[in-house]
Formats: C-alpha cells, sequence, structure tokens
C-alpha cells in the first residue's frame, strides 16, 4: 500500500520563505451542509484535522466564510498551538444562508475581518491571508492598499488573491507581494490555465480549489479510469497526482470531514505517473 506522506508531493516555498507539502488541505468541508453551520459529524471532522501533521501535511486552507468561522474554530480546537503546520485563511465574502455568497470588500470590512480570523486562530500573525472575491463595488486598489496595511502592521505575513486574472494579479503586485492565487482549476476546468502559467513564471502559489473536478472523466472507460486501474487509485487520487505533476507551483488542497477519504487524498501524494499517462490525461482533459 503506498505511503500516507503528504511530503512525498514534494514542497513549496510560500512567498519564497514559507516552505509546504505541496499536497495540502481545504477546510470548508468540516462545516455543515451548505457550508453552513457545524459539521454533521463533529468528533469527525476534528479527528481529520487531528490526523494532517501525522500523515505530513502542513498546509491548511479556509475561510471566515466557512461555516462562518466554524472552521476556523475547529482548526484552532483540533490543531493549536500549529507547530509546522501553516494556516491559510481568506475573508471577503459575507454568508446570510446555507450556499448564499456576497461579496465585501470594503478595506474596513476587511481589515476588522483579519483581526478576528487571527483571533479565533490563536495566532499572533496569520501565516497566508487571501482576498476570497475581488468586490467589483469597491475600487480594487482600496482592497489591495488593505492588504498592505495588514502585512506593514504584522496582522500577516503573506498576502494572496482568489478567482482573479493576470491583469488583477499584476495591479495588486503593485501594493503586495503576491504569494498565492487561489482559482477554480482541476484536470477538466482549464480556465485559468493562463492564470497558472503566470504564476509559475512568478513563483506565485497556485492553490486549485476544486481539484478533483474530473466531470465525465471518471466515468468507467475514460482514459482517467484506465490509468487509476493501472495504478491500484481511484480517479480522485489520478486527478491530485496530475495537479501535482503540472506545476511545481501547484498547491492541490482537497478538503473532507472524514478519516478515510483524507487517508485517501495522501496517498495521492507518491503516486508517479509516466509522462505518456500525464499527457493523455491533459489531452482528454482539455476536450
Amino acid at each position: 500500500m503506498t505511503p500516507l506522506d503528504a511530503s512525498l508531493s514534494g514542497t513549496f516555498a510560500i512567498g519564497g520563505d514559507m516552505p509546504v507539502a505541496r499536497l495540502g488541505f481545504g477546510a470548508m468541508r468540516i462545516t455543515g451542509e451548505g457550508i453552513w453551520g457545524p459539521p454533521p459529524n463533529r468528533e469527525g471532522a476534528l479527528a481529520t484535522l487531528r490526523k494532517l501533521p501525522e500523515f505530513g501535511v502542513d498546509f491548511i486552507d479556509t475561510a471566515n466564510s466557512y461555516g462562518p468561522y466554524v472552521s476556523e474554530e475547529l482548526i484552532r480546537e483540533a490543531l493549536y498551538p500549529y507547530g509546522r503546520v501553516r494556516i491559510a485563511t481568506k475573508a471577503g465574502l459575507t454568508r446570510l444562508g446555507p450556499g448564499r455568497w456576497d461579496t465585501k470588500g470594503d478595506p474596513d470590512y476587511l481589515l476588522r475581518q483579519a483581526h478576528a480570523s487571527r483571533d479565533r486562530l490563536g495566532v499572533e500573525r496569520i501565516d497566508l491571508w487571501q482576498l476570497h472575491r475581488i468586490d467589483p463595488a469597491v475600487p480594487r486598489s482600496e482592497q489591495f492598499a488593505a492588504i498592505r496595511t495588514l502585512i506593514d502592521t504584522g496582522v500577516i505575513k503573506h498576502g494572496g488573491l482568489s478567482e482573479v486574472t493576470i491583469d488583477e494579479i499584476e495591479a495588486a503586485q503593485r501594493y503586495f507581494p503576491v504569494a498565492t492565487v487561489q482559482n477554480r482549476y482541476n484536470l477538466a476546468d482549464r480556465t485559468s490555465e493562463a492564470v497558472l502559467d503566470y504564476c509559475e513564471a512568478n513563483a506565485i502559489g497556485f492553490v486549485p480549489w476544486y481539484p478533483l473536478g474530473s466531470g465525465k472523466l471518471a466515468e468507467p472507460g475514460t482514459i482517467l479510469d484506465r490509468v487509476a486501474a493501472a495504478h491500484g487509485a481511484s480517479p480522485g487520487q489520478i486527478a491530485i497526482a496530475w495537479l501535482l505533476k503540472k506545476s511545481p507551483v501547484i498547491l492541490p488542497i482537497p478538503g473532507t470531514g472524514k478519516v478515510s477519504h483524507l487517508e485517501e487524498n495522501v496517498r495521492a501524494a507518491s503516486i508517479r505517473l509516466t509522462d505518456e499517462e500525464f499527457e493523455a490525461l491533459d489531452v482528454a482533459g482539455r476536450g
């Protein structure tokens, strides 16, 4: 059986000075249905979080809107003090109910929410804080300037962005060094391909959310199914392995509230696709 060691995925230094195992953990799914309220199995969610350091996972991505607040609170309960585990969180979306997400990017709100996340996580400085969405109703320069303020005042170490274009990254870079970009990207969704290329060229960590998305490629008889069978793996594991081989700046963050699923995801770190398998999957995903 393949080993349970996320460090086999390799490392990436976020912001040039914060090395983490490239296979991380997304903490959205440790909340209730619709990413609202507590998880249906609270002890299971806590047990999953507590397994992360044991499995070599030292990069956790969360947000104040997950719950809201529930994800950050559970992370602290399960893992504080964090040791070598790095916590990334986000703000810029508000919640009015299950499945409801609204942008809110006025600078005062962003500053308050970063301070609140710092308190909930119990840290002096947040390792990585990301703007969850650029609010179109607020000048983006004001939102980027708020991130600069958070860095200058020691509330956060590094700043990042989510769901952005190359133009928006370059605009943000005039205010602070963009350490990470978090866009939707997976084997079957290449909308952010140019953004990924830009991140690789500029040593910016690229955090693909929805990393296990594979659409019809996961159906029986597809190339994904055949490659998975050849490795004795699940299609999801191959989707992660493909991301890890795609670019050295990619930091996949598959999430779950179950230890068994976490184990499956972490085992993907040791899968080595051949160049032929990678190319065949790449072509199928683009189709």
